[in-house]
């Protein structure tokens, strides 16, 4: 029965939707978290910096374990990594209900980021095992919508079940769901064939060396530090934002700090992934031609965030901003595919994803220290010229960028 499902035809789209729901999960169990700040700073007595740095430490946490975890996806069963990080995380989360005090909350988020850190870098190479050139953007960035949907959909309901049942109980509820669908898991997914390149079969090389060799990719560590620095920035302060600003209840505020956000992201992913293989098809750098697109729409936008007064206007400015960063995300992961060799991919996303989280980390610590000077608005509105420089570092490496991608294909030919 196993083998029958791996065997069928459209067995690679049935993966992205199993994968999709783990991607899901994993997105809104960091949600959460946003959502219920206001009362996590209310009952503890926290400062904002205590607050960002609950954010941090998870990012933080995760970036140093997506480097052992990511090389794990290139030597391990992928399916297992997948299973046993979700099992993981979820087990965590259910234990954040017994919070006695901010130090024990900081434990157990970092312990459910290292749960997390499993996921992405293995469960994205895991689609690349399955999808070729010609459906890989797409295939990528319809698992990517889940990261948007799981953050919106996760936060808002994280909010109206703390609204009524206290902040403490939306981790049990999204972890039993975890659980749930690691059981259900345990039969339908499955490995693919390992495509071996003719470097790989040339010489049994450590994939960190490879992958450290190929400047393109070591300008998408670049550029994901400072796009995932300043989308999480906005991510994890836009509920609090909304909240102090109009004095919006919790789930009014995630709706407009946080739904606005992920509705747009997960609007413009799939669109982005489908431009990307298209571009694809008519330049070897047509991917890396829809990062820019991308990031410039959103940096250009998150600039208008000082002149926002309202929740509708904030959610506004977030939408616009959420739809360019939806364009870059619908095409990242494939785009580092394009110059890695199918055996280095887990190992690459998962220094992207360390490079990545570390940003994620320091952006709403620096958030919270400028806001004392500048206002919130202004502070997360600044982070639009960080996608600006990112912008720049892509398009100052377009010659070394085409002749890793034509290297790439030739490889895999």
């Amino acid at each position: 029965m196993k083998a029958r499902i791996a065997q069928h035809k459209l067995y690679p789209w049935l993966l992205v939707g199993l994968l999709w729901c783990v991607s899901f999960l994993n997105a809104a169990d960091r949600s959460v978290i946003v959502a219920v700040m206001p009362s996590v700073r209310r009952e503890f007595g926290l400062s904002d910096t205590q607050l960002a740095l609950i954010s941090s430490i998870f990012f933080w946490t995760y970036a140093i374990a997506a480097l052992v975890l990511g090389r794990l996806g290139d030597s391990a069963r992928r399916s297992r990594v997948v299973l046993y990080g979700l099992v993981f995380w979820s087990v965590a989360t259910a234990l954040i209900p017994l919070t006695s005090g901010f130090a024990m909350l900081l434990v157990l988020r970092a312990t459910v980021a290292v749960g997390e850190s499993a996921y992405y870098p293995t469960g994205t190479a895991l689609i690349g095992d399955w999808h070729g050139a010609t459906t890989r953007s797409r295939a990528l960035s319809l698992h990517q919508t889940a990261v948007f949907a799981g953050s919106g959909l996760g936060a808002f309901l994280a909010g109206l079940i703390a609204d009524r049942l206290g902040w403490r109980m939306p981790f049990l509820m999204f972890a039993v769901v975890g659980l749930l669908w690691a059981l259900a898991l345990t039969r339908l997914l499955h490995d693919a064939p390992v495509r071996h390149t003719a470097a790989e079969k040339a010489v049994d090389e450590e994939p960190f060396r490879i992958v450290m060799r190929i400047r393109p990719a070591i300008m998408l560590f670049i550029v994901f530090f400072l796009a995932n620095g300043v989308a999480n920035g906005v991510t994890v302060w836009a509920p609090t934002f909304v909240h102090d600003l109009t004095g919006a209840n919790l789930a009014g505020s995630a709706f407009y700090g946080s739904a606005s956000i992920n509705m747009a992201g997960f609007l413009a992913v799939p669109i982005g992934g489908l431009f990307a293989d298209v571009l694809a098809k008519r330049s070897a750098i047509g991917r890396f031609t829809m990062l820019v697109v991308g990031l410039a729409i959103a940096g250009a936008l998150l600039l208008l965030m000082p002149l926002a007064r309202t929740g509708v206007a904030v959610g506004l400015v977030l939408a616009g901003t959420t739809l360019g960063k939806g364009l870059f995300d619908g095409c990242i992961y494939a785009a580092m595919q394009d110059v890695v060799p199918p055996h280095a991919r887990a190992t690459a996303v998962g220094l992207m994803t360390t490079c990545g989280f570390l940003g994620a980390g320091i952006a709403p610590l620096f958030v919270a220290r400028a806001s004392a000077a500048f206002g919130m608005g202004a502070s997360l509105g600044s982070l639009g010229l960080l996608y600006g420089l990112a912008v720049l570092l892509i398009l100052a490496c377009r010659t070394s960028i085409r002749s890793a991608v034509t290297a790439n294909a030739r490889e895999i030919a």
